[in-house]
C-alpha cells in the first residue's frame, strides 16, 4: 500500500473514531451524570476505582504486547500463524483473572457489605468480563491492522451506550442491588463489544467486497485457533512488548494501584476522584487516542521497524517527518487550550455536571491540576506512538530497563505527594511521569531524525503571538471565575461562561492566522471527507 493511502486511510480512521466517540459519549456522558444522583460515594469508589482496576489489569497485561507486536509491519504475512499468536491471549487472560481475582477477594481490604453489597459477585463479573472481552482479540487486530474505519468505533459505542444504559435502568429500579448492577451492566459491555466484530466478520469474510480487497483471510474457519505453528519473530517481539507492558501497567494506573494497596484514600474519595479524572480524561478518550492508535498504524506502515533514517525510502520518511511534525502541533494546541480555559472553569463544569457533590471540597482542585495533565498526555501520545511503532527488539528491551526504574519512582513520588497533597498528588505525580516519558521520546525522535534534514520536533514550538493570546486568555478568564462565579447565580455564570466563549473565539481565530500549515493538514487530511458530503 502506497503512503500516501495510508495515510489518507490513517487520518480517515482516526478522524471518523474522534467524530463517533464524541456523538455516542455524549450520550453516556448524560446517563453519568444522572446516575450520580442515586449512588454514593463509596459504590462509586469501588466500581470505578477497585473493581476497574481488575478489569483493566486483566485485559492490559493479557493483551497490550500481542497488540504491539501484531500490529507491526506490514499487512502481507501470514495471518493463520498471526492469529494462532493472539488466541494466546484467552489463557493469558484465565490466568490473570483468577490470580488478581484471589487478591482482590482475600488479600485487600473488603468494603463493609451495609454500604457496598456484593463485592465478591463483582470481582467474579468483572475478572469474567475481561475473559469474554479477549475472546474477541484476533478480529479487533485484524481489523485495527486493515484499516476499517468505522467497525472499531461502532462496536466499542454501542457497547458502551448498552452498557450505560442499563446501568441507569437498574439504578432507578433497583438501587438495593448494589455491585450486581454493575457486574451485570460490565457482562453486557464486554458481550457486545465481542458480538459485533464475530457478526462483521461472519457477513463480511467471502464477501464480494472481500474479495475485492484481496483480504487475507477467506473463511470463518480461518479465525479459530489451529495447530499451525505462530509467527517466532512476532512472538519474541511479542515478550519484549509484555515486560514493557507491565510496566507501562503500573505508570498508567499507579495512582489506583496506590489507592487499592496502600489504602491512602477512603472509598468516597476515591470515588470523587475516579469522576474528576473521567471528566478531566474525555479529550484524551476522543481525540488523543483515536490519534495515537491509528498513526501507531500509520508509521509502522510507512517506515520500517529498527532502520535508521538513511536506510529508509526518503519519500517515506518526509512524509512521516512532516506528518509527526503537525500531528505535535495538533496536540500541543488542544492540550494548550484545554490547560488554559480549563483552570477558569472546573468549577462551573463539576458543579454542572455532579453538583455539590463534586464542585465542593477537592474537586475543582483536582480538575485544574487535570487540565495541566491533558497537555502532557497530548504530546506523550504522539511521540510515543512514533518511537514505538520505530523501536527494534534491542531497543524495546532496553527501554523496559528505564521503564522499570520510572515505574518504582513513580510509585514512590506518588505515595509522598498524596500524604503532602491529598488526591491532587496523584495528577502531580502523572505529571512527573509523562514528562520523563515525553523526555525519552523525544530524544529518541531527535536522535532518530537528526542525521537527516527534517526536524519533526519544531511541531512542540508554537508562534510567540499564539502563545501572547493563550497567557491574555487565562489570565481574563482567571479574574472572570473570581468575580462572576459560582455562586452568584445564574446570570453571572452566563457572564463567565460569555467570557470564555470570546477568549476562545480570539485564541481560535489566531490559530487561524498563526498556524497556516497545520489547519491545512486538519482540512485535507482529517475534514476532507466530510467535506466533500456536504457538496
Amino acid at each position: 500500500m502506497a503512503s500516501q493511502d495510508v495515510l489518507s486511510q490513517t487520518t480517515r480512521l482516526a478522524s471518523s473514531s474522534a467524530l463517533l466517540q464524541v456523538l455516542f459519549r455524549v450520550v453516556t456522558f448524560g446517563l453519568n451524570a444522572f446516575t450520580l444522583r442515586y449512588l454514593s460515594r463509596e459504590l462509586i469508589g469501588v466500581v470505578n476505582v477497585r473493581l476497574t482496576l481488575l478489569y483493566s489489569t486483566v485485559v492490559f497485561l493479557a493483551r497490550e504486547a500481542f497488540r504491539r507486536a501484531c500490529l507491526s509491519g506490514s499487512t502481507k504475512r501470514n495471518w493463520t500463524k498471526t492469529i494462532n499468536l493472539l488466541w494466546l491471549t484467552v489463557p493469558l487472560g484465565v490466568f490473570w483473572s483468577i490470580l488478581l481475582g484471589l487478591v482482590w477477594l482475600h488479600l485487600l481490604e473488603v468494603p463493609d457489605p451495609s454500604v457496598v453489597p456484593h463485592y465478591q459477585a463483582g470481582v467474579v463479573a468483572f475478572g469474567l468480563s475481561a475473559i469474554i472481552e479477549l475472546l474477541g482479540e484476533p478480529l479487533w487486530v485484524l481489523a485495527q491492522a486493515h484499516l476499517f474505519v468505522r467497525l472499531k468505533v461502532i462496536a466499542e459505542s454501542l457497547s458502551v451506550v448498552s452498557k450505560c444504559t442499563l446501568t441507569v435502568i437498574l439504578v432507578v429500579l433497583y438501587p438495593q442491588w448494589g455491585l450486581y448492577i454493575f457486574s451485570l451492566t460490565q457482562l453486557l459491555y464486554a458481550s457486545v463489544l465481542v458480538i459485533c466484530y464475530v457478526i462483521y466478520f461472519v457477513m463480511f469474510l467471502g464477501s464480494p467486497e472481500a474479495t475485492k480487497k484481496s483480504f487475507p483471510v477467506t473463511r470463518v474457519k480461518a479465525l479459530l485457533p489451529n495447530l499451525t505453528f505462530v509467527n517466532w519473530k512476532e512472538a519474541r517481539l511479542t515478550w519484549s512488548f509484555f515486560k514493557q507492558s507491565f510496566l507501562k501497567q503500573i505508570l498508567t494506573e499507579g495512582e489506583r494501584y496506590v489507592m487499592t494497596f496502600l489504602n491512602v484514600l477512603n472509598f468516597g474519595d476515591q470515588g470523587v476522584y475516579d469522576i474528576v479524572n473521567n471528566l478531566g480524561s474525555l479529550v484524551a478518550r476522543f481525540i488523543f487516542l483515536p490519534i495515537e492508535e491509528s498513526f501507531y498504524v500509520f508509521f509502522a506502515n510507512v517506515l520500517e521497524r529498527g532502520k535508521n533514517v538513511k536506510d529508509q525510502k526518503q519519500d517515506d520518511v518526509a512524509m512521516a517527518a512532516n506528518v509527526l511534525e503537525l500531528l505535535l502541533k495538533l496536540v500541543l494546541l488542544i492540550g494548550l487550550t484545554i490547560t488554559v480555559f480549563g483552570y477558569a472553569y472546573s468549577q462551573l463544569a463539576l458543579d454542572i455536571y455532579g453538583g455539590s457533590m463534586l464542585s465542593s471540597g477537592t474537586g475543582p482542585d483536582l480538575l485544574r491540576c487535570y487540565s495541566l495533565y491533558v497537555l502532557f498526555l497530548a504530546i506523550n501520545g504522539v511521540t510515543e506512538c512514533f518511537t514505538f511503532a520505530l523501536m527494534c527488539k534491542e531497543e524495546v528491551d532496553r527501554y523496559n530497563f528505564v521503564m522499570l526504574a520510572l515505574s518504582f519512582t513513580f510509585l514512590c513520588i506518588s505515595y509522598f505527594l498524596t500524604r503532602w497533597h491529598g488526591s491532587v498528588g496523584f495528577i502531580l505525580a502523572n505529571c512527573f511521569n509523562m514528562g520523563i516519558r515525553i523526555a525519552h521520546s523525544t530524544h529518541y525522535i531527535y536522535d532518530y531524525f537528526k542525521e537527516s534534514t527534517y526536524r519533526p520536533l519544531t511541531g512542540l514550538l508554537p508562534s510567540p503571538f499564539l502563545v501572547l493570546v493563550y497567557i491574555i486568555s487565562g489570565v481574563i478568564t482567571g479574574f472572570s471565575e473570581v468575580f462572576f462565579c459560582c455562586d452568584k447565580g445564574w446570570m453571572a455564570r452566563l457572564i463567565h461562561i460569555s467570557m470564555g466563549a470570546l477568549c476562545f473565539a480570539a485564541t481560535a481565530a489566531t490559530i487561524f492566522r498563526t498556524e497556516t500549515k497545520l489547519i491545512h493538514f486538519v482540512r485535507s487530511q482529517f475534514l476532507s471527507r466530510y467535506m466533500k458530503k456536504g457538496t
